[in-house]
Parts: C-alpha cells; structure tokens; sequence
C-alpha cells in the first residue's frame, strides 16, 4: 500500500488505517480478541502501518489489544491514540483537557500500548473548561520529553484549529467525512489545508452502513451502539437505504464493493486525506485495503457527488448528549 504525509512534521502513514475502536467488546457488539489481533497482524502485511485507538475506547481495552498486536512489530506501526474524556468521572462522557490530566492519561497509554512513545497523540474532543492553548502547551511538553511525536486534534472548530495550531504545530485533524457525512467541507477542510494540517476521516463507511450488508435495523445486536444512532432509527434507516442503493449501483459498474467505492471516494479527495475505517474480520479488511487500488473517473467522482452532497444523510449523526461534544466555538 502506498503512503501519504499528514501535516508538515513529517508524519507518514499508509493511504488506508485501520480504526480499532471495534476490536474489542465497545460500540458494535461482541469481539474475539484472538481474530482481532489477527486482524491487525494482517493489516500489517497488506502494509497498513496506521492504526487507531483511544483511552475511551473499552475503556482501556482498546489500547492494551492493540499493545499486544503490535509487540515485535513496533517499528513497522504508527499508532495514534486519544485523550480528552473523563472516564473516571460520574457523567458519562464528561470531558477533562486540564494540563495534569493529559500528561497522566498519556503516561497511562504508553503502558497499555507497551511503548515508549506515541505517534500521534489526539485531543478526544475539546473542552470548553480549559482553554485549548493550555491543553496544547502539556501536548506540546510530551513532545519535547520524547513520549509523543506528532499532535492532533479531533472534532475541533476552526477557529480552535487555529488557536492550537498557534502553540505547537498540528499534524492532524480527526473528524467524521464520508459520502453521507460531508460537514466539514465547509469549514474545518479548508482551515486545515491552509494551515498545511493532515485530514484523518473516521467513520468513512458510515459506521458500516455504506457497506450495503446492513438491511434491518432489528439485525443489530443489544449491544451495539447504532441501535442508538439518529442515522439508524426508523424513517432516517430507509432514507439512508436509498442513498446506499445509489452507491451499490456505481459499485456494480466499477465491479466494487460499496465500501470499496466510499473508501476510494475519499482517497481521491486529497493526498492530505487518510481514512481509518474498522473491522473485526480480516475478509471486510482485505477489502477495505484494495480499495486503495481502485481508480475512479472524474465521471465516477460526478456522480457520486451528485448522489452524495452534503448533508444527504437523513439524521443528525450523533445523539443530541454526543452531539454536545462537538466544538462548535
């Protein structure tokens, strides 16, 4: 697979991560640790190098599976984890940004991960409490102590882009963007491209809805998060089935899948883009990773823009408590 640079730090990844939010038991149901790890083993030698995960994500057990996956494989991996939750907290999803907190969330990830440094080293979500030049200045102390080597931010405004990236340089910005999420088009994509900052779009397959496999809401088990997902409830689920259709479509004339097509979508936005879609099952990682083959025609990229344009997706893309999360400043 071939690489691409985000920001102008020098951080190289492969054109494809790999999100690990899903490989263990959070959000999508039931995982098996054993396919999971082999999951990441596999991505390495289709020569995906760029994997994902966050301190929230379990909690915990996102981080210690992925440490494990990658021990004697270190130097082939780069590995960007979150902070920017306070897991500890009695209101689930309370944020916590305070200098003190990043630079013990970060000491608590290296041990999980089972390294001595981190890649790429995420804001979660920003906090209003704490003033992002603050946050920034302890991110920007991990660097100069060698524990992390290039800084993120995910679901910031531009405007606090801006402010961060005024303290130390930001090599990239997470946020939501697929065919049927396309909000930061607007704004935040072209903030970043000025300020030469690297795009990570996570969710690029629609938190699996692009696939096509999904056709009944009442298929998700108890668990899984999209039970609760605005995108997957009632009327939004056969709106959203449609904009699928039209996808599966050009799928079949290209001889893709619709994943296939969403991930190579996005690929061709940019150079400075670098999708993360997850998996827990190596069959759906193979083809994720082929997508990074495929070649649309500025025909192909008409019509799926066409089909496709911003906001289309019927429904608010979190709930209203996840969507208070989102920096609106």
């Amino acid at each position: 697979m071939k690489t691409r640079t985000l920001g102008t730090q020098g951080l190289t990844v492969s054109d494809l991560g790999l999100g690990c939010m899903g490989l263990t038991n959070y959000a999508y149901g039931k995982a098996d640790e054993q396919e999971s790890i082999a999951v990441i083993h596999r991505a390495i030698e289709l020569g995906v190098t760029f994997f994902d995960t966050a301190e929230v994500y379990g909690p915990f057990t996102s981080e210690q599976l992925v440490g494990r996956a990658i021990q004697g494989r270190r130097d082939r991996v780069v590995i960007a984890t979150k902070f920017g939750f306070d897991i500890s907290g009695s209101v689930r999803w309370g944020l916590n940004s305070k200098p003190e907190h990043v630079r013990k969330v970060c000491d608590e990830s290296l041990k999980r991960l089972g390294t001595d440094y981190i890649d790429l080293f995420y804001q979660h979500r920003v906090d209003p409490a704490v003033p992002i030049e603050e946050t920034v200045g302890a991110m920007a102390e991990l660097v100069q102590q060698g524990k992390v080597r290039y800084l993120g931010l995910s679901e910031a405004s531009p405007n606090t882009i801006r402010r961060a990236h005024a303290v130390h340089p930001i090599s990239a910005l997470q946020s939501e963007y697929s065919l049927w999420e396309r909000g930061s088009e607007a704004q935040v994509l072209p903030t970043v491209r000025e300020l030469g900052i690297g795009f990570v779009p996570y969710s690029p397959i629609g938190r699996g809805f692009l696939t096509g496999q999904i056709k009944r809401f009442e298929d998700f088990a108890e668990d899984d998060y999209r039970r609760s997902d605005p995108r997957f409830q009632g009327e939004n689920f056969n709106l959203n089935l449609k904009l699928v259709d039209r996808v599966k479509q050009i799928a079949q004339e290209k001889n893709a899948s619709p994943s296939q097509i969403a991930l190579s979508w996005l690929l061709h936005q940019g150079n400075d883009i670098a999708p993360i879609p997850g998996t827990k099952r190596i069959a759906y990682l193979e083809e994720n990773a082929a997508a990074a083959e495929i070649e649309l025609s500025r025909e192909m990229l008409d019509q799926l823009n066409q089909i496709a344009p911003v906001g289309v997706a019927s429904g608010d893309r979190y709930s209203e408590k996840m969507m208070n999360t989102i920096d609106q400043s």
